[in-house]
């Protein structure tokens, strides 16, 4: 199993952990959501359980439940800026559909 930050994506984690004042790092999952079926869910992760599974890019850790790496096997999460927006992108290998507004997907 391997989910992935990039560079982007990492350093705005952990602008956001600094400007939050701490934390271990971002919590991504999924939840049941959109007209495609699963929506990505993000926060910050202030402690781990027995069940999480810790990545860890560019300094920056990712906490996942294991019981949603298998719908973010392989995701790559972005960080990118197009004119006067930013926002975190998700490129996920195994989605097999997404909405025509990209906020889920299905797989």
């Amino acid at each position: 199993m391997s989910i992935s930050l990039t560079e982007q994506a990492a350093q705005q984690v952990a602008r956001q952990l600094s400007k939050r004042g701490g934390g271990l790092g971002l919590r991504l999952g999924v939840r049941k959501s959109g007209c495609s079926g699963y929506s990505y869910v993000l926060d910050y992760a202030d402690v781990l359980s027995e069940n999480d599974t810790v990545f860890e890019y560019h300094g920056v850790k990712v906490i996942i439940d294991e019981e949603h790496l298998p719908y973010l096997d392989g995701l790559q999460v972005d960080y990118a800026r197009e004119g006067i927006n930013a926002a975190f992108r998700f490129h996920n290998p195994r989605a097999q559909a997404t909405c025509g507004c990209g906020e889920s997907f299905s797989i």
